[in-house]
């Protein structure tokens, strides 16, 4: 059985600065420029019958202006009546009118349980784009930068079931064929929940494929669904289109076809039901495994082989249990005997005495661990003096119990920790998975299109930029920038809405809902000579922050950085705020 590799994120400690001392409000004002659009942006508010939390994480926050990472400065919405409107920058006092790409067939008010339409660049040629209503359109657009070869011309729509949005999508270009892989996002009706939401997150993976020797159309070759039961904060498509990542508090799988709800639910109760595989004790020295046989079995049906970090076990010619061990272990002296009630009892001797084991094999859930009585008694005497029943009862005391009011908000995580998981298509499996824990995710943002895109995560008081490469199996996500004590400055923006930064990393920017803009800058060298009073030393850089206000009582519904400028989108005006003047 194949078990999923429990991976961890590898931290670059020359990207770390222990010594930063936090941003400067600078007072530099910020040129912004204001175009006044044609007709509103094509907002959809949330419907009675969309109440859950996922909902809202969905659709209610959706960022409404899309970045076409394949040209700079380029930059989407769709408008009321249909319309896809670009305004690409040049030039910033030579700012024109929002023009129409691309007009979509259908009448979008005519549906009423339509969601936000939604677009993704697939690449420099191919864009996916949805009406919100269960359509999906595959459009080539020829070289968008180019004004004399741009035309939009649908390849493919076709009506695929209950209204999505995109998430994700790549192109596939080989000698053969033409494939587009696109990922679509659902929060459908669960019947048979009786005690959640009432609602699962669905995400399908959709493949569009055209043979080149054929003058056939695009057709749909593949259609793949996993199901999770929350909104995923980070989801993209490998860019060889062999695997996806996925970052949610709640986990997915995948759900083969043809196999219906009822089936489903009855599987995983009998799964519920199983008895576990083996039992399993511990002691500061030992451990103990337990495993029933099945009958008229002999000495000659078992093979245990152990290694310092590895252990494998065969019965009557079938693997029963293998894998790498939580730690290492005396291989000479551990041994194993059959017992008269018919159960084989492995001994393991720890080699790191002490060391408290969370499991026996890592990543295997099919063993239960049965806790001594002695054991809990001991533990609980350990931490007597971190319970008491008053609120601080004694402060001077030499340990005084956790108080938790003294905890600032943004100490405080959440109960559930979130997982970055990596599915592989092929066997529509889990082969990578990180867990983690109190690493708040941020935000995405695409550093290179080619590749998938970032994700930025809190660790401590930074925030970290990793870029995942699916081609590096040992090493697959790699750390390339900081943004030193952003993760702690974000957690006091009660009213944030989108958070984005520079694809060259110089800035990160949030926003709120209503008018306000926040710019931290990397820290960079200082003009003049600045001193550090409390230490006497001399202060080479300098981080500063900035805040825009914008001239409008709109909400803002889409929020996007590219390295010089930062676009924001309310109902009836983009807004331009110029950030740096050179690359």
């Amino acid at each position: 059985m194949e078990v999923a590799a429990n991976c961890s994120l590898r931290v670059k400690r020359p990207l770390l600065d222990p010594r930063f001392e936090g941003y400067k409000l600078s007072l530099e004002p910020l040129p912004c420029y204001q175009l006044e659009l044609d007709a509103a942006v094509a907002e959809v508010k949330l419907q009675d019958d969309q109440y859950t939390l996922e909902h809202m994480h969905a659709f209610g926050m959706y960022n409404y202006l899309h970045c076409d990472s394949w040209y700079q400065d380029s930059v989407y919405y769709i408008d009321n009546l249909g319309r896809v409107m670009n305004l690409t920058v040049m030039l910033d006092t030579a700012l024109g009118k929002p023009r129409e790409v691309f007009r979509l067939p259908t009448d979008l008010t005519a549906c009423d349980n339509r969601l936000c339409a939604s677009i993704h660049f697939t690449s420099s040629t191919w864009v996916t784009l949805s009406d919100g209503t269960g359509r999906l359109y595959l459009i080539g657009t020829g070289e968008r930068g180019n004004s004399a070869s741009e035309k939009w011309e649908i390849m493919f729509n076709e009506e695929l079931g209950n209204p999505f949005i995109i998430i994700h999508s790549i192109s596939l270009l080989n000698t053969e064929e033409h494939s587009v892989t696109i990922l679509l996002l659902r929060i459908e009706k669960e019947e048979l929940d009786m005690k959640g939401s009432g609602f699962y997150v669905s995400l399908e993976w959709v493949t569009i494929s055209k043979k080149n020797k054929d003058n056939k159309k695009y057709e749909i070759i593949k259609r793949d669904i996993l199901r999770g039961k929350s909104v995923p904060h980070y989801a993209a498509i490998e860019p060889d289109g062999k695997g996806l990542m996925i970052v949610s508090y709640k986990s997915f799988t995948f759900v083969h076809g043809g196999q219906n709800l009822e089936e489903n639910k009855n599987e995983n109760m009998s799964e519920k039901i199983k008895e576990p595989l083996y039992y399993w004790q511990q002691t500061e020295d030992d451990l103990t495994v337990t495993i029933r046989l099945p009958e008229g079995s002999s000495k000659e049906d078992i093979q245990v082989q152990f290694l310092p970090d590895h252990i494998d076990i065969v019965l009557k010619g079938q693997r029963f249990l293998e894998g790498n061990l939580y730690s290492s272990v005396d291989q000479e002296s551990s041994t194993w005997i059959i017992k008269e009630n018919n159960s084989l009892e492995i001994f393991l001797i720890k080699k790191n005495e002490g060391l408290t084991w969370p499991e026996l094999v890592v990543g295997d859930k099919q063993g239960e661990f049965i806790r001594d009585s002695a054991q809990c008694a001991a533990i609980a005497e350990r931490l007597m003096h971190l319970t008491s029943e008053e609120l601080n009862p004694n402060p001077d005391k030499e340990k005084p119990p956790c108080n938790a009011q003294e905890l600032e908000e943004c100490d405080i995580f959440f109960e559930e920790s979130s997982s970055l998981c990596r599915f592989d298509v092929s066997t529509l499996k889990t082969t990578h998975v990180v867990n983690l824990g109190s690493n708040q995710y941020l935000f995405s943002v695409i550093v290179d299109p080619k590749e998938m895109p970032c994700f930025c995560l809190r660790h401590d008081v930074d925030a970290l930029l990793w870029q995942p490469h699916s081609s590096k199996q040992d090493d697959m996500w790699e750390h390339i920038a900081t943004f030193n004590a952003l993760g702690y400055v974000q957690a006091s923006k009660r009213d944030k809405k989108f958070f984005a930064c520079a694809p060259n990393y110089s800035y990160a920017a949030l926003c709120e809902c209503l008018r306000r803009v926040f710019i931290y800058r990397q820290p960079t060298p200082m003009s003049t000579v600045l001193y550090n009073r409390k230490e006497g030393r001399q202060v080479g850089q300098v981080a500063k922050q900035q805040v825009a206000s914008l001239e409008t009582n709109d909400p803002i519904l889409g929020f996007q950085a590219t390295n010089e400028r930062l676009f924001v989108l309310t109902t009836k005006n983009l807004f331009l705020i110029k950030v740096n003047t050179e690359n």
